[in-house]
């Protein structure tokens, strides 16, 4: 009678904790897909800032080209004022 009451016992506990694994298995997949979309999401949006800021730059440069040849000019003139 011991016996059978032992092998209840550890065939239940096999049962408990073959489902365990089930819920982790799947909890842990579904933080590798919400970890994935995170970055998926963050590398789009990076990407976006990125391209910003080199629009940005390239104008920034492109109105600095032009006022140091407005300077240029305007230092000519002053320069051919004197003469």
């Amino acid at each position: 009678m011991k016996k059978i009451i032992l092998n209840i016992a550890l065939v239940l506990a096999l049962v408990v904790s073959v489902s365990s694994c089930r819920e982790t298995k799947n909890e842990a997949d579904n933080a590798a897909d919400a970890v994935e979309n995170a970055t998926e999401e963050a590398a789009e949006e990076t990407e976006g800032a990125l391209e910003k800021a080199g629009k940005a730059i390239d104008n920034a440069v492109e109105e600095t080209e032009e006022a140091a040849e407005a300077t240029g000019e305007a230092v000519e003139e002053v320069a051919g004022d004197d003469n």
